[in-house]
């Protein structure tokens, strides 16, 4: 099975493009190179690691480790987007609220993944 049958990367894929046009269109320009550049590093990374974590899944304990990494990451995108809102460099509650709550999701369903490679 390939990586991108995941649900996991599916909805990162979705964030990583979402999160990139929120950073295009609804910052200020000087938050570009600041927290919207580590916003975006950060959801890259989510998945990235999915990608590499899925390449060592006949290795279970890699596999569970690299989907450590993505929560971490994940937890990491959501305190970016926190900041940018209560700072005030992102206005636009629709576009937040819409970001954090995919971003929990994601959260949500690499944890469940964990638990369920744990079973097996």
């Amino acid at each position: 099975m390939s990586y991108k049958k995941l649900e996991v990367w599916q909805l990162a894929r979705e964030l990583v493009i979402d999160i990139h046009r929120m950073t295009l269109q609804n910052l200020p320009k000087f938050e570009m190179f600041e927290e919207g550049s580590q916003i975006r590093r950060s959801i890259k990374s989510v998945k990235s690691t999915i990608v590499e974590g899925h390449g060592r899944r006949r290795y279970q304990q890699e596999f569970i480790r690299f989907l450590t990494y993505a929560i971490a990451s994940n937890d990491e995108t959501i305190d970016h987007l926190e900041t940018l809102f209560e700072t005030e460099s992102l206005t636009d509650r629709q576009s937040y609220e819409n970001i954090h709550k995919k971003l929990e999701i994601l959260g949500k369903k690499l944890n469940l993944l964990i638990r369920i490679s744990l079973d097996f």
